[in-house]
């Protein structure tokens, strides 16, 4: 199965060049207004003169204060947060990982990118697994291996720190001054995969875990080893990893440190598609069977089940995990709405296909399977919800990812869940100041949804491509 022209939202909004160009249009634009502005006031003023409204006789050493005042007030008005949210960070590669065979699909080093922290913050680590989706069989994974998303070599070597990445206090308040670290995603498998494709002319290295344990044991002379605090967290493919990376986490940190994991839209569900076929668990069975991952999944999950790839979905390894944990998903995740519910496999007439363009054009009888989705996911979180030291933020937005963007983290106009943002919910869980289990109410009662859907250009290509998981 091909990894096809998947739509993710964490695949591009998290694209530096996708966001230096949006800044670059925006300074653009306010500094066009600025002149045009300066310009109008000047011919208004030439224009009284010439009509006799004041005195002939001008004061040119008056009128440069007064447009220089003018300046400051224009000025004044800049968008200067475009700069606090525009963190850029380096990457740096793993030397020595090559020994260790921690390399990514094509054999290149593995990478992360790391901000330090400062003040109370010092001591205290954040960890970000990247999301990209994953490759479940040879040829997919060769196509991914010449991608950023199989290569470092390919990859941006600068990464915007955003949302609960970003350093500014009044953005991202209870994690600003941690040291925050994003870690590159290229093995295609959440890095959990052990294994080794060679033939005469290629070479696919399936070293997910190895680069896990490789990122980490970088970190730790750097000052991981000494934490206070601790947050392992990830965004969809990379979501699904701190599921299966808590409990490791948790153990390779000193036992004074207080240890916590998040996943955000990284709960995958096993669900049957609109045609009644378990297309992702087919899908992340051959993921298990050929990148050796079923050797790294948690061994109390692996032996309770008849078949132990499916503790690679959430809802089968939740319950093994004992560390502190809060789960941060779409009730109707727009990811597994287009590619779980209704792959273009089980679509192949188009019928959903203005649906997926906006929620609002879906038909009653689509609706009521998107409601059924959302019953589904609150039923595997019912188990959770009795978790004394859990969190959860389970929202009504067609949303993918929402931890990583500024404006879904913490701003103004963020997502709310009973009046409270995903960073407020998430600081309350951590801190302890009141954790809470928010569960919006069904589609389309919540007014604040950033609905992020693929425009429709993608959602063409993609009914025009092979069905895939990005």
């Amino acid at each position: 199965m091909h990894e096809g022209v998947a739509f993710s939202v964490n695949s591009y909004t998290n694209n530096v060049s996708f966001k230096l160009v949006k800044v670059i249009y925006v300074h653009i634009f306010f500094f066009s207004v600025v002149i045009l502005s300066t310009f109008f006031i000047f011919f208004f003023f030439l224009l009284l003169v010439e009509i006799n409204f004041i005195e002939m006789r001008i004061n040119f050493s008056e009128m440069r204060n007064h447009f220089s005042i003018i300046w400051l007030i224009l000025l004044s008005l800049y968008p200067w947060r475009v700069y606090s949210e525009m963190l850029l960070v380096n990457m740096t590669l793993v030397r020595g990982a090559e020994a260790r065979g921690a390399v990514c699909l094509d054999g290149s080093l593995p990478a992360y990118h790391l901000d330090r922290g400062c003040g109370s913050g010092a001591h205290n680590w954040l960890l970000q697994f990247e999301g990209g989706g994953w490759c479940n069989d040879i040829e997919s994974c060769l196509e991914r291996a010449r991608t950023r998303r199989g290569s470092t070599r390919h990859m941006n070597k600068l990464e915007v720190f955003s949302g609960i990445l970003s350093n500014n206090a009044s953005l991202n308040p209870d994690f600003y001054n941690w040291n925050r670290v994003k870690l590159r995603y290229c093995d295609g498998a959440s890095f959990a995969g052990d294994s080794l494709f060679q033939n005469r002319t290629t070479s696919l290295y399936f070293r997910g875990q190895r680069i896990w344990h490789a990122i980490v044991l970088d970190l730790l002379p750097k000052g991981l080893n000494l934490a206070h605090k601790a947050l392992l967290s990830g965004c969809s493919a990379g979501g699904l990893a701190t599921f299966l990376h808590c409990h490791n986490f948790t153990r390779i940190l000193p036992k004074t440190a207080s240890v916590k994991c998040l996943s955000d839209a990284g709960f995958f569900l096993d669900v049957r598609d609109v045609s009644e076929i378990h297309s992702i668990r087919s899908f992340f069975g051959s993921l298990v069977t050929v990148q050796g991952v079923e050797q790294n999944l948690d061994k109390n999950c692996t032996t309770s089940l008849d078949n132990p790839s499916m503790c690679f979905f959430p809802q089968y390894a939740l319950k093994f995990i004992q560390t502190p944990y809060f789960i941060l998903n779409s009730a109707y995740d727009v990811y597994q709405f287009h590619h779980i519910l209704v792959p273009s496999s089980a679509d192949s007439h188009g019928h959903w296909l203005y649906c997926k363009l906006n929620p609002a054009a879906c038909t009653p009888n689509q609706i009521t399977i998107l409601q059924g989705f959302r019953d589904e996911m609150l039923a595997a979180l019912r188990v959770f919800e009795v978790s004394r030291n859990g969190g959860m933020f389970i929202n009504s937005c067609f949303a993918h990812c929402q931890s990583e963007l500024q404006e879904t983290w913490f701003a103004p106009d963020s997502p709310r869940v009973h009046n409270k943002t995903i960073a407020e919910a998430v600081g309350d869980w951590y801190f302890e100041r009141k954790v809470g289990k928010e569960i919006d109410c069904p589609y389309p009662c919540d007014n604040t949804c950033h609905n992020l859907i693929p425009s429709t250009q993608k959602v063409l290509e993609k009914k025009r491509s092979r069905e895939g998981f990005e």
